[in-house]
């Protein structure tokens, strides 16, 4: 049964993310599910505020996000300029967090054996949501984690006196890339350890079959997906042609790297080359435009070294 804070009702809630884990999780929304959907951060802090209330046994309105906190491991501005846009889509992240009321706090990526990667994360978030935690004596604190090294983190948390809730996801799918089968599984010891546990792959899966608002306005509205690729710079109209590389080819279609996740495309998109033909790592000159899904897709494609004719 939940407790009743009748004492005192509302409730003072943080929220802390890894960020690497949130944006897999949100591509996975976006790419892989099939609501074709990311992840809208404000719908998500709304069904916290209502999966506290229901733990809890007080009203949604009397549970208060006071923090949102989002850590990741980040590319230095001279890396980042190197990619196309790269730049303007971490402002336009950084966009979204602001106007949710996210904090940020980034790590430059070290280079480990020839690839970026995170070092110190966990590190800094497990320190940040402790030390505000004794601040500002949260009721309870939100993880959006799957790492059992935050295990150390919920038992000192708990000895602080304050709950922990966490949203963790288990689901799998086949690489584009490399047609691997990839496993992402929240810790066991992550799961048993927290206050409350909300396995969000099952719920949100119940709450789409069910049309639950509460779950639907967890994603990006379409209309909202669409209005953001009309808000693109120029760089990035839809009559502008950019090049980049095929990142993988499966049955008919493959995906071209391109900055804030990849571009999808279909065979017959193609205008002078045979799909057959094509291999990765072959550089392509296309249009960006959106499917009927809102998804950035790749249009008008050319092999870029094709030379256009002149008047």
């Amino acid at each position: 049964m939940p407790m009743t804070n009748a004492g005192n009702p509302a409730l003072k809630v943080g929220v802390f993310y890894d960020g690497s884990y949130y944006t897999h999780v949100s591509n996975y929304y976006n790419y892989v599910h099939d609501h074709r959907r990311r992840i809208h951060i404000g719908g998500l802090h709304d069904y916290v505020r209502h999966m506290v209330a229901e733990r809890e046994g007080t009203k949604p309105n009397l549970c208060h996000i006071i923090d949102a906190h989002f850590f990741r491991g980040r590319f230095s501005a001279r890396e980042a300029n190197e990619k196309p846009n790269q730049l303007y889509h971490d402002r336009v992240f950084d966009d979204v967090l602001m106007y949710n009321n996210v904090q940020t706090h980034y790590l430059p990526l070290k280079d480990m054996m020839g690839r970026k990667k995170e070092k110190g994360i966990d590190v800094l978030m497990a320190l940040e949501t402790y030390e505000l935690c004794m601040l500002k004596r949260y009721d309870v604190v939100v993880l959006v984690a799957s790492d059992g090294d935050h295990v150390p983190l919920v038992r000192k948390l708990h000895a602080l006196g304050c709950k922990t809730m966490l949203l963790g996801w288990d689901f799998e799918f086949t690489d584009a890339e490399t047609g691997e089968q990839q496993y992402t599984r929240t810790s066991t010891d992550l799961w048993n350890e927290v206050t409350y546990a909300l396995p969000m792959h099952d719920l949100i899966d119940e709450g789409l079959k069910e049309e639950d608002e509460l779950i639907m306005d967890c994603f990006v509205a379409r209309d909202d997906r669409m209005r953001d690729m009309e808000d693109l710079p120029a760089d990035l109209d839809p009559e502008s042609r950019h090049r980049s590389t095929v990142m993988s080819l499966m049955n008919g279609y493959g995906f071209i790297r391109f900055p804030d996740n990849n571009l999808f495309f279909l065979k017959d998109d193609l205008l002078d080359a045979e799909f057959g033909d094509l291999r990765v790592g072959d550089m392509l000159e296309f249009n960006v435009a959106v499917n009927a899904r809102g998804q950035r897709v790749a249009k008008q494609i050319k092999r870029a070294y094709e030379m256009q004719p002149t008047d």
